[in-house]
Formats: C-alpha cells, structure tokens, sequence
C-alpha cells in the first residue's frame, strides 16, 4: 500500500494535469483535512515532490486567505526544453538537483527510463569520489553534456 505522501502526490499531480492552465491553488490545511493528515505533511509533500528541478513553480502566501500555488514549467518545445536546462544546470549542482532533474526529463518522456538510469550512475557521488565543490561542478559539465547530446536531435 502507499504511503500518505505518495498519495498526495498523485492527487496534486492528477489536478494539476486536469487544470486548462496547469495551475493550482490549495489551502494547506483543507488538504490536511480531506487526507487526514497534519500540515507539516502537506508541507513535505510540496517541498520535497514539487521542486524547480522536477519542473514545477511554487509560491505560497502565509495567513488567514493564505495559499500555495503550484504551476507546471511546460517543456513543449525543443527551445523551451534547452532553456530550462541552461538555468537549471548551472556551474555547480549537487546530486538531488540533477537527479530532480532527470526525473523531471523523464517523465516528461525526453528521456528514456535507461537513459535516466544511466546518467544517475554517472554523477552519483560515489562515482565522483572528489571533494566539494570540486565534485558538484564536474557533475554539472557531466550532466549538461550528456543532456546536450541526448536532446539536440
């Protein structure tokens, strides 16, 4: 059975998917409510499943009308797709933001799951057995290069 994050997540994913303007606005404790579950549960959800490097903007504004927005960075075009990996890598990346993402490229089918796989061996940390940043900037030319190579067809 899954677990209480992993529901939410494909709750949130499923009604972002449904909205015309790949938007969302919740209220963080109804979304408790109706999972039965407490707040800070939502909260990890969203910062742990809902980052910049798994392609989703998000904003929240604190208080009685408060809210979180969640917005899907659309990557429907060749440009828009280079675009976003220029800002994303950039000279130095740690293993959670490139393995963000590749899970981001992969589920948007640019890549393909072995392709994913492959590049997540190669920048693993373990493989790079170099000090920081040392390490974080020679898997971020690692990781631009094959993504470069992969997606300029």
């Amino acid at each position: 059975m899954r677990n209480v994050s992993e529901v939410i997540e494909q709750y949130l994913k499923q009604v972002l998917q449904q909205s015309p303007d790949g938007v969302i606005e919740i209220q963080r404790n109804e979304l408790a409510d109706q999972f039965n579950c407490v707040p800070s549960q939502i909260n990890y959800v969203i910062s742990t499943r809902f980052t910049l490097e798994k392609g989703y903007i998000v904003e929240s504004k604190r208080g009685g009308g408060g809210y979180i927005r969640i917005q899907k960075i659309e990557l429907n075009s060749h440009g828009a797709l280079m675009d976003h990996i220029f800002q994303t890598v950039s000279s130095q990346m740690d293993q959670t933001m490139a393995e963000g993402l590749l899970y981001q490229l992969e589920e948007g089918g640019f890549i393909t799951p072995r392709e994913a796989c492959l590049m997540k061996a190669a920048i693993a940390r373990e493989v790079l057995a170099l000090k920081l940043p040392l390490r974080d900037e020679i898997r971020a030319r690692i990781l631009k290069a094959m993504l470069i190579s992969l997606l300029s067809k």
